[in-house]
């Protein structure tokens, strides 16, 4: 991996351990906190290759909190367990009460 590529991911990690518990952000709300608000690809990118970085991958959903990364995490339904075990309501893949929980970091850190 290219130097710029893991300071990116290293960036991006550094934001993503500071979502409160039983919180979440979305891939784009990360990039646009690290002025490259193009790059929400590249947040799910860092977000698949963080397990074992101690890393709260499962506190990061797309913008419409659907757990589009879900298949990244070992069992089936591991992302929705981890997040309803900090209290939020998952239905059918999708966070409930999303702009309550949502976190957005451009808000929390500035």
């Amino acid at each position: 991996m290219a130097k710029k590529t893991q300071h990116f991911y290293d960036n991006v990690y550094a934001v993503a351990r500071q979502i409160p518990y039983g919180r979440v952000t979305s891939y784009g709300a990360i990039a646009r906190y690290l002025g490259a608000a193009r790059s929400a690809r590249m947040v799910g990118y860092a977000m698949t290759n963080s397990h074992g970085k101690d890393v709260p991958a499962h506190r990061v959903v797309n913008r419409k909190g659907l757990l589009t990364g879900k298949h990244h995490f070992q069992g089936t339904n591991l992302m929705q367990q981890l997040l309803e075990s900090e209290g939020l309501t998952v239905i059918d893949n999708q966070i409930q009460d999303f702009d309550t929980v949502f976190w957005d970091p451009s808000v929390a850190l500035d």
